[in-house]
């Protein structure tokens, strides 16, 4: 495989549309199930790819129902953080001292660790909505041995809260607005733009929460 090729399909896992289109439900399972604990996987799209699934299932373009769905991405957002929370548990430790990579970036780590002090287990919910940390929130649960039952639990209500919201928006704005199917890249900006500033917004608060306790 060459070089141009890597970068091809590199560029398919970043597309959100193409992935629905041409990889079904079956690829955005695997997906979430990656972005959702294995660290190498944070860069895979998240947010903007469950509601354009659910924006793909009004148009049948994506065709499943959309409690089907819904239950693919809540089965492997739980599966994905359970397998994070292990990772974390047995090899965790040993990242601090992994070399950087573009899959392996210690400010993610660094970043995750202060998000999950501030807010404890509600980070796990938290942080379904925000990339990034949302695939090392369990692995940090897992390095610092949060108790199994608490993080089953926040696990749980992060990964329906998350894998209904976004679908079901996206399901029913297709519903309402059929042509806001030609407008796939506008949502995609939108999304990354809301994101990107809620993860900021939050890493502020805790870097002055972490530094109003050090004075």
């Amino acid at each position: 495989m060459d070089f141009s090729s890597i970068k091809e399909f590199f560029q398919f896992l970043l597309d959100s549309e193409e992935i629905i289109r041409y990889g079904g439900l079956a690829l955005v399972t695997l997906i979430v199930f990656a972005e959702n604990g294995l660290f190498f996987a944070f860069f895979l799209p998240g947010d903007y790819l469950l509601f354009l699934a659910g924006l793909f299932t009004s148009s049948r373009q994506l065709d499943w129902p959309i409690t089907v769905v819904m239950g693919c991405i809540i089965f492997a957002a739980i599966m994905g953080s359970l397998v994070g929370y292990f990772f974390g548990m047995a090899l965790g430790h040993n990242l601090e001292d992994r070399k950087e990579s573009f899959f392996f970036k210690k400010k993610n780590l660094e970043q995750s660790r202060a998000f999950f002090t501030r807010y404890g287990g509600r980070a796990l919910v938290l942080a379904r909505f925000m990339p990034i940390v949302r695939t090392f929130s369990p692995i940090i649960a897992g390095t610092i041995r949060m108790p199994m039952r608490s993080f089953l639990f926040h696990n749980v209500v992060g990964a329906i809260l998350w894998g209904v919201s976004l679908p079901l928006a996206g399901f029913y704005l297709g519903q309402s607005f059929p042509e806001i199917i030609n407008y796939v890249e506008w949502i995609i900006v939108f999304f990354l733009s809301i994101t990107t500033l809620a993860l900021v917004r939050t890493i502020i608060k805790v870097r002055r929460s972490r530094a109003a306790e050090g004075r």
